[in-house]
């Protein structure tokens, strides 16, 4: 039988003890059990007394995981190593792309959010008319739901429409949302956003600025550790060939 990543026999590269590798990646072994049968790990034979045999192309395997881990987050590194141990290379670079190309979009609501401040508000913020919760919520980048709880904590107060009853949101309650949104993924709590946001209302957005210029260096320090988590997955489909059904 040979591995699906290698195309070898899983025995090249000698046997190593799930315990070594446990010890080794600071996990516990019923987590390394658990990384193969999620496929974060590429399938394991086993002995004649029924234990897995782990080699080394299991250890690479384990020390890829765990960068795409810090790079990607857990889920879409998930996604990526399943993928490529099922020989799904399309599935795999797909998810990458997606995960890059949704920094890229946050990176650039900041610099526009940012620019809205300094009164030049950008294209994609431009509306015609009030925007109903669902296109809102879109532009965003939330769940209408998400709009909803926001309004009853106080951090949004849309209008509503004549005759439908039904929530509207103008320019200002759309920067106010993106705000809400960048600062929520940057770990601030609900009270934190109550402060940054009651600042730039009372006519002061320095508090803002200064968090919005923050998240941007927390995402070139993302885009850092993805790119890390892009060269190892690079690394290893170079050394670990996906199998030619790929």
């Amino acid at each position: 039988m040979t591995s699906a990543v290698t195309g070898k026999d899983s025995n090249a590269g000698g046997r190593l003890r799930i315990t070594e590798l446990a010890r080794a990646s600071g996990l516990s072994v019923q987590q390394i059990r658990n990384y193969v049968e999620l496929g974060l790990l590429p399938p394991t034979k086993r002995a004649a007394n029924g234990y897995r045999i782990f080699t080394a192309a299991h250890a690479e395997a384990l020390r890829t995981a765990r960068t795409l881990m810090a790079g990607y987050g857990w889920q879409t590194a998930l996604t990526v190593l399943r993928a490529v141990h099922a020989g799904d290379l399309h599935m795999a670079l797909a998810t990458v792309d997606r995960s890059h190309a949704a920094l890229a979009e946050e990176r650039t609501q900041v610099a526009e959010t940012l620019e809205a401040f300094d009164g030049e508000l950008p294209p994609r913020l431009r509306v015609q008319r009030p925007l109903h919760i669902g296109d809102a919520a879109a532009t965003a980048g939330v769940r209408p739901s998400t709009l909803r709880l926001w309004e009853r904590r106080g951090l949004l107060s849309p209008g509503r429409e004549r005759g439908t009853g039904y929530r509207v949101y103008d320019h200002a309650q759309l920067i106010r949302a993106r705000i809400i949104t960048m600062l929520r993924r940057s770990r601030y709590s609900v009270a934190a956003v109550h402060e940054v946001m009651a600042a730039m209302i009372a006519g002061d957005p320095a508090r803002t600025r200064t968090a919005l210029t923050a998240r941007q260096r927390e995402l070139d320090q993302a885009s850092l550790h993805r790119l890390r988590a892009t060269a190892a997955l690079h690394n290893y489909l170079e050394s670990n060939p996906l199998a030619s059904t790929a």
